[in-house]
């Protein structure tokens, strides 16, 4: 972009005229609800077109007053802030070239502002923001040894944008690190970003360096921070820049801080093990040349009885494969091993066989289980590494591999909800009890679902248990209430919601009015069905209706996930036979009163 002249001189009395205005966000303590200091943050002159930051720092570049602009804000920034007579730190953004600029005069003109103005340079927080590659580390150290020594801190700015690197991180060894907003933005509804926050809490733990979390918009996503031990928070949420900020992080901020109750967690997906990969099903089995004769390997799948298949390979790369079955009944038909016996086993070969790298994965595999062409399953396929045979492996193989795989995604996730599985379910109720918190587990269960299934098949089940997952959510406040489904008709909620009592009977009531429209006339007419019972009688049903049986924890009645789910069972066994559908269970003190005791 060309600036003209006007525009140039429009930014030397900006500079020249002190007109620059300056606006301050708070930085906050997450665990004690105080605010650690405030960022400044530039402005230019209201209404022109200099006012936004991003192009006066455009503008000062292309004049080359980059430096003297990033001296000049820093000082006003100063001015402006000791004016405002706010405790904490005030943190102030600086490329690496101006950080060094200040550091080659030993901190000179940074350190007599702040004199001047009665802050003390302790009180200052440099943030390195570098919008270019830092090329050079050690002038950018030195510099910050030079300011570290009269007081002043370093902070890194963006981590995790790509500019901001691990790299920089330990060779400047800085006192905070501020997290890239886009790792926070709606971190609440993202299981990655979730992990992404926790590998970079590990690091702050191994660097000794506290982290503040950037772009706080929303209580979910502060309540994620708060409980998985983020340091510091900034953002709208707490409050907006001004000129003039409160001293006091905002009433939705405070309430989120001073809440006992945990946040619900994003559902995740199954970790991926980096040993579940195709190579572990890699089976090793001789190999033979394009030239080898039919009647020669038929004495090679002779002598090795337990060959489902051989590879022909040529320079080390697989150009196909031979099935022993399908080699074996074409060999064996009349005149076969006289008409084919000298010719090369090339006749015979699958010359496209499936081809797998052995580093890859075992879920990457799972859409060649519903591809058109299914020989693999009984003639095996080819392993590979960096495209050299390496071995064999069954199909009978891969789809146990793949089954496994999605029994244990299951297990996170039910296939037909989508609901949380039984690990996240167990891991939520594990911080629930950790935490101490008050919480109800609920666990709904559908009454007379199996003979409603055997009467109208698998797909008006599997609706049937969809409505159920429905209802149960619409129910629940998913903020606070989390809700998983256990696997069949069976589902659990664990509620900190202090009315989970209506919200239970609201439950209760809507799924059996509107389960109804999953009946047929003649069985909506009769007010029930006839189906087999487990014996295989024709038995009268009522209609299906689900029961929820719950339990009220508090004061550390349980000490495990197991003996919640089991108290929860128990209230849900009580809640089928009872006619309201519902059954609050009683806790059982008798297990703390004996750890007591003992």
């Amino acid at each position: 972009m060309l600036y003209n002249a006007g525009l140039t001189l429009k930014l030397r009395q900006i500079l020249d005229q002190d007109k620059l205005r300056f606006v301050f966000q708070p930085i906050v303590d997450i665990a004690r609800s105080t605010v650690l200091g405030y960022e400044a943050l530039m402005r230019g002159p209201a209404g022109t077109p200099l006012e936004r930051p991003d192009e006066l720092l455009r503008m000062a570049k292309a004049c080359n007053l980059g430096l003297e602009l990033e001296a000049v804000a820093c000082k006003g920034a100063i001015q402006a802030f000791a004016g405002l007579h706010l405790a904490g730190k005030l943190f102030l953004n600086l490329s690496a070239s101006s950080i060094a600029a200040f550091g080659r005069e030993g901190g000179g003109a940074l350190l007599r502002c702040a004199v001047d103005t009665g802050l003390p340079p302790s009180r200052l927080i440099l943030e390195l923001t570098e919008h270019e590659r830092v090329d050079d580390a050690d002038a950018l150290r030195a510099a910050f040894a030079t300011l570290s020594g009269q007081g002043v801190g370093l902070a890194l700015d963006d981590f995790g944008d790509g500019r901001s690197s691990l790299r920089l991180w330990a060779e400047l060894k800085p006192q905070i690190v501020k997290l890239d907003k886009f790792f926070v933005r709606g971190i609440h509804l993202d299981s990655r970003k979730v992990q992404v926050v926790r590998a970079i809490l590990d690091l702050c733990t191994t660097f000794g360096t506290p982290l503040v979390a950037e772009g706080v918009e929303v209580a979910e996503e502060l309540a994620v921070l708060r409980d998985l031990g983020c340091h510091f928070g900034q953002g709208y949420l707490f409050a907006r820049p001004t000129a003039s900020p409160a001293a006091e992080i905002g009433k939705e901020a405070r309430a989120v801080l001073s809440s006992s109750k945990i946040s619900v967690l994003p559902n995740s997906s199954p970790r991926p093990d980096i040993a579940d990969t195709i190579g572990r099903l890699k089976v090793p089995a001789p190999t033979v040349c394009s030239s080898m004769s039919n009647a020669d390997l038929m004495q090679l799948f002779t002598n090795h009885s337990e060959l489902h298949a051989v590879a022909v390979v040529d320079k080390h790369y697989p150009v196909g494969l031979v099935n022993r079955r399908s080699f074996v009944d074409k060999f064996a038909q009349p005149y076969s091993r006289e008409l084919y016996g000298r010719r090369p086993c090339t006749l015979f070969m699958n010359a496209t066989p499936l081809r797998v790298e052995a580093t890859a994965t075992i879920d990457s595999l799972i859409p060649v289980l519903s591809g058109d062409d299914q020989r693999y399953l009984y003639e095996g396929f080819i392993i590979t590494e960096d495209g050299r045979y390496a071995g064999l492996a069954t199909g009978e193989s891969l789809v146990r591999a793949v089954t496994e795989r999605r029994i244990e995604a299951a297990r996170h996730a039910n296939p037909l909800t989508f609901l949380p599985g039984n690990i996240p379910i167990t891991e939520h109720i594990r911080r629930l009890l950790d935490s101490q918190v008050p919480f109800a587990a609920a666990y709904f269960d559908l009454n007379n679902f199996k003979p409603y299934n055997d009467l109208y098949g698998y797909w008006r089940g599997d609706e049937m248990i969809k409505l159920a997952a429905q209802v149960i959510v619409k129910n629940a406040d998913l903020s606070q209430d989390f809700v998983g489904h256990v696997g069949g008709d069976d589902f659990v909620a664990l509620f900190q919601s202090e009315n989970w009592r209506e919200r239970c009977k609201a439950a209760v009531q809507d799924f059996n009015l509107r389960a109804r429209a999953l009946f047929d006339g003649p069985e909506l007419a009769s007010n029930g069905f006839e189906s087999e019972d487990r014996r295989g009688f024709k038995t009268f049903f009522p209609l299906t209706t689900i029961a929820a049986g719950i339990v009220e924890i508090t004061d550390g009645q349980f000490m495990s996930p197991e003996e919640v789910a089991s108290a929860a069972a128990v209230a849900k066994k009580a809640a089928k036979e009872s006619g309201s559908g519902i059954h609050v269970g009683t806790q059982p003190r008798l297990r703390v009163l004996a750890s007591t005791a003992s």
